[in-house]
């Protein structure tokens, strides 16, 4: 500990990292603590931050605009892979840390610092996710992590702790959610939701904040239509649009009609299930318009393969490998399959639902002439007994064989 004078610590406001700061400057002999905030599209959260952290015994904040390069370099390459963590778990968090800690690292040369920390629990995936990325730039930088090591044992423990120290909270024990909010998404963990049985307050007001449930939706629907080049989502309406906005346009759309909440019981990586209740609304319309495009853009056996890509794709992310050579050479593949994924999608969004409306591409591969049930004068349906006879001849031979045992 005496070697350790300067720490730069990722900071985000909330409980953990808010008490870290004293807690550091008292156990690591009054060492200078530079926080970091890195601005991946969280928004009002990062009001008020510089003055807390200053005050709470930080020497300075650094605020970091990420948006861009964490839409453009993380959040669609995991569209175009198709990658869903359990079926459902669309990786908000999980691929908002490699950048983060890549950007910890940077800082930390940048300030000569012989330490970073972070408040992730000895619980969560985040501490794997932080930790592999600065181990990916700074292989043998010293990580903190207070939660392994300090006496604190709940959040009711930090909330005493913050107020013997007289640090200021947005948070109360009866709204003591654990939150982790960005451009793409909100997730909620704790309190009530710790146990499966209870149902989710969507209804409550406060507890959502990216969009309405489905029963507070509008009773019409509403129509999107989103460009797609190469994979990649240029277009909304026929409005060109960054990534940033883009994502923005949709959170707000889908928010509006009730999109994108997910409840959900996942496998963390440290090998225990855990209960979260997700708000993704932008991010559900865009898987959901990508498969619908990719069903006219790509053959079949790239279709089903890609499927088991994305599985391991997600699995990666979630466990925080996104520096890793396998993850690239999956996001090579993924790109080759890609290349005609160009088009528009029409989507209708209702109470919570999204119902296809409608695709087109210069690349698609559906025949309206070949796959028509009129008249034709490309198939010739009689050539199907051949290739029936061919396909199922390991089924009739076994057959004929068990035929001849059973006598």
């Amino acid at each position: 500990m005496a070697d350790i004078k300067k720490v730069i610590l990722a900071y985000s406001g909330g409980l953990d990292t808010s008490i870290i700061i004293p807690w550091l400057k008292e156990n690591y002999n009054n060492c200078e603590v530079v926080a970091v905030s890195a601005d991946v599209g969280q928004e009002s959260e990062l009001e008020g931050l510089e003055e807390k952290a200053i005050k709470t015994g930080a020497s300075k904040l650094y605020i970091e605009d990420l948006k861009e390069e964490f839409v453009n370099d993380y959040v669609f390459p995991t569209i175009k892979a198709g990658a869903v963590y359990e079926n459902k778990y669309l990786l908000g968090t999980s691929f908002a840390r490699p950048i983060i800690g890549k950007r910890l690292v940077e800082i930390a040369k940048a300030e000569g610092a012989d330490a970073i920390c972070h408040g992730c629990t000895g619980k969560g995936n985040d501490q794997v996710r932080f930790e592999l990325a600065i181990k990916a730039f700074a292989p043998t930088m010293p990580i903190i992590a207070p939660w392994r090591t300090w006496d604190l044992k709940s959040r009711d423990d930090e909330i005493e702790y913050a107020e013997a120290h007289n640090i200021p909270l947005k948070i109360t024990r009866e709204t003591n959610y654990s939150k982790d909010k960005n451009l793409w998404h909100l997730s909620h963990e704790g309190l009530d939701l710790e146990d499966p049985a209870n149902e989710p307050m969507y209804n409550k007001e406060g507890f959502l904040e990216m969009g309405v449930s489905p029963e507070q939706a509008p009773d019409k629907p509403t129509y999107v239509t989103i460009h797609f080049e190469k994979g990649i989502p240029t277009a909304v309406d026929g409005v060109e649009m960054d990534g940033v906005t883009l994502i923005q346009t949709l959170n707000k759309i889908g928010g509006e009609n009730g999109v994108g909440l997910a409840d959900i019981v996942e496998n963390r990586l440290v090998g225990m299930k855990s209960r979260g209740v997700y708000e993704t609304p932008g991010g559900t319309i865009l898987y959901h318009a990508h498969e619908v495009l990719e069903t006219i853009c790509l053959d079949k056996e790239t279709q089903h393969y890609k499927q088991q890509v994305a599985l391991k794709f997600a699995d990666i992310v979630y466990n925080g490998q996104w520096y890793t050579p396998l993850r690239e050479a999956l996001s090579a593949f993924v790109d080759s399959t890609q290349e005609t994924c160009t088009g528009d999608v029409k989507l209708k969004l209702y109470k919570g639902n999204i119902i296809n409306a409608g695709v087109t591409s210069p690349y698609t591969l559906y025949s309206e002439e070949f796959a028509s049930f009129g008249e034709d004068d490309v198939y010739n349906q009689a050539d199907s007994a051949g290739f029936i006879n061919l396909f199922g001849l390991p089924i009739k031979v076994k057959a004929m064989l068990d035929e001849g045992r059973v006598k």
